[in-house]
């Protein structure tokens, strides 16, 4: 992991309307961080990966990667910087018409002019990558609900991006396949040199992972930390602390 910045958040300030959920939000995330959100729910977690995937707009403040404010961008700049997004919705988010194949070739097809063949080739390397290979012609419909979460990650590395966004990847999984995901996820980082970023509220994913982190209030309505989940455990604030010690005895 390096020391350098991947994506700057900037005095952001997120909300719809009138109604502000989020304010003066200022964090770093360095490239190659495994980085959550986290915080109770209603606190804007979604809200603010939706932003940073250039989905909604903040009411005010920047977000920067690698040092290009992406809300002051041109429309072409934005484009070009999305194309190195990959993001796993949190169901999965896969067409259910297409096969799991189809599913992964699609943003291949869509953002590049690569042959048939070579198309096929990446896509069963992705889906190797994720433990499905032999899976290619399945339907979403015909797997289970973790076998989707890993077929929607391979999806989101089909462009090869500099950075993943998991809206709670592990929500609706059994421990097992939870861990297993954490490791796929530590395992593609570490491989790839991805950043990754993710909201969760599983706290066997976020100290099992996680190297940065950012909690956010719902009642100040604004962050309180942001570090390393593992010393907030020990050093943050009393309301951090009791979110992490959660079911502990």
């Amino acid at each position: 992991m390096s020391a350098q910045p991947h994506i700057e958040v900037r005095h952001l300030s997120m909300g719809y309307g009138t109604t502000v959920v989020q304010r003066d939000l200022n964090f770093t995330i360095n490239r190659g961080d495994i980085f959550v959100i986290m915080g109770g729910s209603g606190c804007g977690k979604s809200t603010l990966l939706k932003q940073m995937i250039g989905l909604n707009r903040p009411l005010a403040g920047s977000i920067l990667f690698d040092g290009v404010d992406y809300w002051a961008a041109s429309d072409e700049a934005k484009a070009n910087l999305r194309r190195g997004f990959g993001v796993l919705f949190q169901a999965g988010a896969l067409w259910s018409s297409l096969t799991l194949a189809e599913n992964v070739a699609l943003p291949l097809r869509e953002f590049t002019r690569l042959p048939k063949k070579i198309v096929a080739e990446i896509v069963a390397l992705k889906l190797a990558l994720v433990g499905l290979a032999g899976f290619e012609n399945y339907y979403p419909s015909e797997i289970s609900g973790g076998m989707k979460k890993r077929a929607g990650l391979a999806r989101a590395m089909a462009l090869d991006p500099e950075i993943l966004f998991f809206d709670e990847p592990s929500a609706g999984l059994d421990p097992l396949s939870s861990q297993r995901l954490d490791e796929l996820i530590l395992e593609l980082r570490n491989g790839l040199g991805a950043t990754v970023v993710l909201v969760t509220h599983e706290l066997p994913s976020i100290f099992a992972i996680a190297n940065n982190s950012v909690f956010l209030d719902a009642e100040t309505r604004t962050m309180i930390a942001a570090g390393d989940p593992k010393l907030l455990l020990k050093e943050g604030p009393d309301q951090v602390r009791h979110f992490l010690q959660r079911g502990q005895p």
